[in-house]
């Protein structure tokens, strides 16, 4: 089974674009964009179908910023690879999907709360422009991080 994932992220200057999780892996959760891949698919462009599926947003520019391992001990069917991406211009009109509720925030106001608890580790790296190596271990609840290591390449 391929476990690499792809996920991608609007940003501004001074907002970035992430959604409510209604459904599937993450459900309940705020997250960037993203998924599997389909047969063939560049992680490119299993990226831009995931945005534009999920918010009706097309990338124009798709840049990679970083390639973070997850493991579940009580989950390894969940342990995975995913591939991050940024993207500054997009064409389109933002729109609910029936997985996503995309919203914009202020790089100062990022939910990390109620997003999964890797991301207050490796995200603030991907603002800052950085390109990021990163892997994650979950505790057994699935929702805390135990052990973790952030670098940026």
């Amino acid at each position: 089974m391929d476990q690499r994932r792809t996920l991608i992220i609007p940003l501004t200057d001074t907002h970035i674009l992430l959604g409510y999780k209604k459904r599937g892996f993450g459900e309940g959760k705020i997250t960037a964009f993203g998924g599997k891949l389909e047969a063939s698919e560049t992680l490119f462009d299993g990226a831009r179908r995931e945005l534009e599926e999920e918010t009706g947003l097309l990338a124009l520019d798709i840049q990679p910023a970083g390639e973070i391992t997850f493991t579940f001990p009580a989950r390894p069917e969940w342990n995975l690879t995913v591939f991050v991406f940024v993207a500054y211009q997009w064409q389109g009109h933002l729109r609910e999907s029936d997985e996503v509720a995309p919203k914009w925030y202020s790089h100062d106001k990022i939910p990390y709360d109620e997003m999964w608890d890797d991301a207050r580790y490796w995200l603030p790296e991907v603002l800052a422009g950085r390109t990021i190596k990163a892997r994650f271990t979950f505790a057994n609840d699935n929702e805390i991080v135990v052990d973790y290591s952030v670098s940026a390449l």
